[in-house]
């Protein structure tokens, strides 16, 4: 028999209903006091466990920085299969973009403790695609990763403004063309010479 689910506590009630508030309706939308309304207790409360609000953003963006981990995938698979990812939760209803720079953008480049959260989360993922490029042998892992998340947070401005999935779509044919210029296999090469050759002989 399963145990039963563990209960939350009241700060895991409220960093989990900060989370959904700030993320859905902005940061400089919602108070403490809309927090503490949500869940049914008083500010005192709140402030007992997040003794202001800065303290309940830093711990929010911090719920939000999950590490990506390698899987046993080829390392290039892994890296396309970033954006077949992204646009999955670009066709969610709760999709607003970044929470990192959504937090920068509302709070201000001054605001040094959000900036430093969002520029470790930013780095961590383009360390990432750096070492799935390092294992593909890639010449210039470093540079190739910039552009890769280049493409991401593209990608993800760009299904803001026009609410279209394919915008991850494209960037992955984008990425498939920065890898095949590294000299990475992305696996339709082979079929792709093979149209060409096709085409060459007709």
């Amino acid at each position: 028999m399963a145990p039963p689910p563990k209960q939350q506590t009241m700060k895991e009630r409220i960093l989990e209903t900060a989370d959904k508030l700030f993320y859905l309706q902005g940061i400089r939308a919602i108070g403490v006091d809309t927090i503490a309304a949500e869940i049914g207790i008083s500010k005192r409360t709140l402030y007992n466990h997040f003794p202001s609000k800065d303290a309940l953003i830093a711990a929010y963006l911090e719920r939000r920085f999950v590490a990506q981990r390698p899987s046993d995938k080829p390392p290039a698979e892994q890296i396309l299969a970033t954006f077949d990812s992204l646009e999955r939760r670009f066709a969610a209803k709760d999709f607003r973009g970044c929470p990192f720079v959504n937090a920068v953008a509302e709070l201000g480049p001054t605001d040094r403790a959000v900036k430093k959260i969002a520029i470790a989360f930013k780095e961590s993922r383009r360390i990432w695609f750096r070492e799935r490029l390092t294992e593909l042998g890639v010449a210039n892992p470093d540079a190739l990763a910039t552009q890769l998340v280049l493409l991401v947070d593209g990608s993800i401005a760009q299904d803001l403004v026009r609410d279209d999935p394919a915008m991850a779509r494209a960037a992955k044919e984008a990425a498939k063309v920065l890898l095949r210029n590294a000299g990475v296999d992305v696996g339709d090469d082979a079929k792709a010479a093979a149209t060409r050759g096709r085409r060459a002989s007709q």
